[in-house]
């Protein structure tokens, strides 16, 4: 069995201010930030995790967080040659920072471009001042605009922009100007989701007062569908639209159950283990603290399973269905080594025949399906 591609996440725990709608394992910096000693718990990681994946290639690496941000240009730079020296990377891969724009967040960007991050994904959320305040956010949209440009200046051509809906009180003209005012800054690629309530986090203690209902955040999702596409922006993924050719590829192999290496506080990985194709999934320590202190040790891992036949279909459509493209049923069995006869049969008997279409080679979900995709995925628990 040929293993699918293979990506590398790098998770920063720490930010200067937790957000109060953040389920991510991030934690607000109370002291000074040891740079040097979570980059050698990284490396230490790593080094632990590499005979999963002993001489395969990385395609892409995604630094998220938290705020990766937090960490200087030099830091990023050591850790892409150490990175480097330990595992063959694609000379043109894909490596994306996450940018808190706050105005003291970031280093020069010309040095994490030189570091070797040549796609940034900037957390803007909003560009109307007082969303922004009732996010918890610490960047005002003025920064949130100047940062994008200095990065611009840098020589970056290739970033995302995070944007919300379903704000508190907002309107659907208000979602329109704040989508229409983020495109102005000509992103190659846009996240545009939707403000959700998650459990053990601020906004569920409290959850902000008059939050749009459930027919205003639909119309707010389809008009911004519009906007973009009419933009020049084509919708891959639930919440992912990008310009041609900048389709973000790291959440692609996640979306398309490829694997992944997951170093970092609280990091997962999803890795498929030699010629017998055996899926494993496993989890780290989540405390940052617990886990600069034992990583490269076995303490580090506190979770490691196995994927077993009766879990791997719910995890491949788990992923593919997010997306718009249709999936083959060879790339079920190749990447989960199950016949696609069970999974055509389920699909036959319990889900509507308006939600997708489905021939000999493949599964496309329709328009009104995607929409659905998480009722389809019930059938399959």
């Amino acid at each position: 069995m040929i293993p699918p591609k293979l990506s590398l996440y790098i998770h920063f725990p720490w930010c200067v201010r937790k957000c109060p709608y953040c389920d991510f394992n991030s934690h607000a910096l109370k002291n000074n930030l040891d740079e040097s000693g979570y980059l050698q718990a990284l490396l230490n990681d790593l080094q632990q995790d590499l005979p999963q994946v002993w001489g395969r290639t990385v395609n892409t690496i995604f630094m998220g967080g938290g705020t990766p941000s937090l960490f200087s240009a030099q830091s990023m730079q050591t850790l892409m040659q150490q990175v480097r020296a330990l595992l063959p990377l694609r000379p043109d891969a894909e490596v994306t920072m996450e940018i808190n724009p706050g105005s003291q967040e970031f280093d020069s960007f010309s040095g994490y471009l030189q570091a070797g991050v040549n796609r940034l994904s900037f957390g803007i959320q909003s560009l109307d001042d007082e969303q922004l305040q009732k996010l918890g956010r610490i960047h005002t949209s003025s920064q949130a605009r100047t940062a994008v440009n200095k990065a611009r200046q840098a020589g970056y051509q290739n970033y995302n922009l995070d944007m919300m809906f379903g704000l508190p009180e907002q309107t659907l003209d208000a979602a329109k100007e704040d989508l229409l005012q983020l495109l102005e800054l000509e992103p190659t690629h846009v996240s545009y989701y939707q403000l959700t309530i998650e459990p053990n986090t601020l906004f569920a203690v409290k959850t902000p007062a008059h939050l749009p209902d459930l027919e205003l955040q639909h119309d707010m999702f389809l008009q911004g569908q519009e906007i973009l596409q009419e933009s020049g922006y084509q919708q891959y993924e639930v919440s992912a639209y990008s310009k041609p050719g900048f389709q973000c590829e790291h959440n692609l192999n996640y979306w398309q159950f490829g694997d992944y290496l997951g170093i970092g506080a609280g990091a997962h990985s999803k890795i498929t283990l030699g010629h017998e194709g055996k899926i494993q999934r496993q989890i780290k320590q989540k405390h940052p603290e617990v886990y600069s202190n034992t990583a490269g040790t076995a303490k580090n891992i506190v979770e490691t399973r196995l994927l077993d036949s009766k879990t791997l279909p719910f995890e491949f459509l788990l992923n593919q269905l997010r997306l718009k493209q249709p999936f083959t049923w060879q790339k079920f069995t190749d990447t989960t080594g199950l016949a696609a006869d069970l999974l055509q049969q389920t699909f036959k008997q319990q889900v509507p025949p308006e939600w997708y279409t489905m021939d000999k080679t493949s599964l496309k979900l329709t328009e009104q399906g995607f929409l659905m995709s998480d009722e389809i995925l019930q059938h399959f628990l």
